[in-house]
């Protein structure tokens, strides 16, 4: 019994498993708008998961994250036979740069994107519309995490 523990656990030890942990940005302060939406989750999940501190001057930013746009779509994606909407697909898009402020670059413009599509029913509007909202929730959040390891991963290129 005690064999078999010990073989367990050097395997789980041997595949490399790790916990994700707090990122480590390259940075030591950053200043990020006062937007809400994006710009908010992004700002908490900097606060509690790294060494960064979000400063409220640029000029006292290592590196300033600038949002680009920011943009929510929502496009009909089938009909029914009786012309009714029967399927959308929301698209969550933000477009960002991070820079020094003088004229380096740490991240050039990106842009990224998202989509989701979901069935309607006129029967349940109030259920579709929270489903709905709750689609742009997850796809806000699925775009802090992406825009999380692109900063941990950001270098500084000179201009």
């Amino acid at each position: 019994m005690r064999l078999l523990l010990i073989l367990a656990l050097t395997a789980l030890a041997g595949c490399g498993f790790q916990l994700r942990g707090t990122a480590e940005l390259p940075f030591q302060t950053l200043y990020l708008p006062s937007t809400g939406g994006i710009g908010l989750e992004l700002r908490r999940n900097i606060q509690a998961g790294t060494r960064t501190v979000v400063v409220d001057d640029p000029k006292q930013a290592q590196a300033v994250l600038e949002f680009l746009h920011e943009v929510r779509e929502k496009d009909i994606l089938s009909l029914s036979a009786g012309g009714r909407v029967r399927e959308f697909r929301l698209v969550y898009r933000v477009a960002f740069r991070v820079h020094d402020g003088k004229g380096g670059e740490y991240l050039p413009a990106s842009t990224l994107q998202l989509a989701r599509d979901f069935t309607f029913n006129d029967a349940d509007i109030l259920a579709k519309e929270t489903e709905e909202q709750l689609l742009y929730r997850e796809m806000q959040a699925d775009l802090v995490r992406q825009i999380m390891r692109r900063l941990s991963s950001a270098q500084k290129i000179s201009s």
